[in-house]
């Protein structure tokens, strides 16, 4: 079986990932509020763990892992929302959330095992929050009920934080009902304008943290393998989840192994509007920039690693994966049960999900279209729709189509660029250089640089001379 190593940032180390039971390998990834449109970052988890969730399903059985991501309907931002709107809150949750499923289909992710929403555990949350109560970890003041932190010696091991250094580089709420300016609410009262449900301390909602402790818990048990999400959740969210879950059930751990992604920029900038480059995954779809694109830009980099956005990577991925596609469109892929994907690809999703290996090693098998095929769809690539609408495209423009210089030089592209990656490791240079010549020779611009190869057709380009390169 593939030994699978993953980064702990619990433990700060890449550890061997041993699940708790083989037969029922166990993850929970930290979804979105559901009050609008997902923005780039929102994406940026999903698509990683996806991966994870694919490697998981080839080593464990596909009936043997289970995979939990949540909806936030439950929130003051939703909230607020609806009053700036003047719609109900549940119109917006179920559209919002029915907007996020549809963009992050289009992005290749598949469906976790379950996606439960917040209102839907209210409950468990209830039953949570009495338990912590009469163990002595939360008490109730003026309506709310608070999580004592200072009754959970280990608070902060996630982060690597004192108390103190959270407490002074972190917005802490004050409210004179806290005990402590650390403490964090797990239920708040509400207004008669705002949504809630009876409880032991009134009509309220929940805080943020304890929807995820509740539902990680009822899906997932007292212990289980991974919890992942964006590295911006680590402290408070995760920091809190562990807290109020090891308080409620101190005969579990919660979980096992903690994976955090991080974050995403814009043109080497943080995305945010007041810079105007803060844009949603439905902005690039509408703009005609394919699902397939963003993936395979996220990939490109480590997700330990910030990742940049730019319209030139966006570019070379969609030169890469239309070469991929002229070369596999006419195949069919091999049956699931027939299909077992390169080693070579697993052992580097393996090792700790090292997407940019494992996009080398797809990249050559550009000479074996079967095997590209199937293992791009392993990764997420070339799904039934994309070559649906390619053959539905070429079936339309029979004799036009891939004639022109943009298609030929975009195929070329990418060819050079996999002779450059494998040049790099055999420190062989020839090959590339050669092809380089005839480029040149044929009037064409040829631009390497660390993002990628570009060929841009000079004013003495000659068409004909690309012949000598197919």
């Amino acid at each position: 079986m593939t030994t699978i190593k993953l980064y702990n940032t619990r433990t700060r180390k890449k550890e061997v990932f041993a699940p708790l039971d083989p037969g029922n390998v166990r993850m929970y990834v930290c979804g979105p509020t559901v009050y609008d449109r997902a923005h780039l970052g929102n994406a940026r988890p999903v698509v990683v763990f996806d991966v994870l969730y694919r490697l998981l399903r080839h080593v464990y059985g596909a009936d043997h892992v289970t995979y939990v991501r949540n909806f936030t309907d439950v929130d003051d931002k939703i909230n607020a929302r609806a009053k700036e709107t003047g719609r109900e809150i549940s119109e917006i949750t179920a559209e919002t959330t029915q907007w996020f499923l549809d963009d992050m289909a289009e992005l290749g992710a598949l469906e976790p095992t379950h996606m439960p929403r917040a209102t839907q555990y209210i409950p468990q949350m209830v039953a949570m929050i009495e338990d912590l109560i009469a163990r002595g970890h939360a008490y109730e003041a003026e309506g709310h009920v608070l999580f004592s932190v200072e009754s959970y010696a280990a608070y902060g091991r996630l982060s690597g934080r004192t108390v103190e250094d959270m407490i002074a580089g972190a917005r802490v709420e004050v409210a004179p009902y806290k005990r402590n300016p650390m403490d964090f609410v797990l239920w708040k009262p509400s207004a008669p304008d705002l949504p809630g449900w009876e409880s032991p301390w009134g009509r309220g909602r929940p805080g943020w943290h304890i929807e995820c402790s509740a539902m990680a818990h009822e899906l997932l048990g007292e212990s289980f393998d991974i919890h992942g999400g964006g590295n911006d959740l680590m402290f408070p969210h995760h920091e809190n989840e562990i807290a109020q879950s090891c308080c409620a059930h101190p005969e579990g751990e919660f979980a096992k192994v903690w994976l955090h992604n991080e974050m995403l920029q814009v043109e080497g900038k943080k995305m945010s509007k007041s810079l105007g480059n803060f844009f949603t995954v439905r902005d690039l779809l509408d703009q005609g920039v394919p699902g397939e694109v963003i993936r395979f830009v996220f990939l490109s980099t480590h997700y330990r690693k910030p990742m940049d956005w730019t319209e030139k990577k966006a570019k070379d991925a969609a030169t890469t994966l239309k070469y991929w596609m002229g070369l596999t469109w006419e195949l069919e892929p091999t049956a699931n049960d027939a299909f077992q994907p390169e080693q070579q690809i697993v052992n580097a999703l393996a090792d700790d999900m090292n997407m940019h290996l494992a996009l080398s090693f797809l990249r050559a098998l550009h000479d074996k279209p079967q095997k590209l095929l199937d293992n791009a769809r392993f990764l997420g690539f070339l799904s039934d729709r994309e070559r649906e609408m390619e053959r539905k495209y070429r079936a339309e423009f029979p004799s036009g189509f891939g004639s022109g210089p943009s298609s030929e030089l975009a195929a070329l592209a990418s060819e050079l660029s996999l002779l450059w990656n494998n040049a790099k490791l055999s420190n062989d240079f020839s090959q590339v250089d050669a092809m380089k010549a005839e480029l040149i020779s044929a009037g064409v611009e040829v631009r390497m640089s660390k993002d990628g190869v570009e060929l841009v057709p000079g004013p003495d380009f000659d068409p004909a001379k690309l012949e000598a390169l197919k």
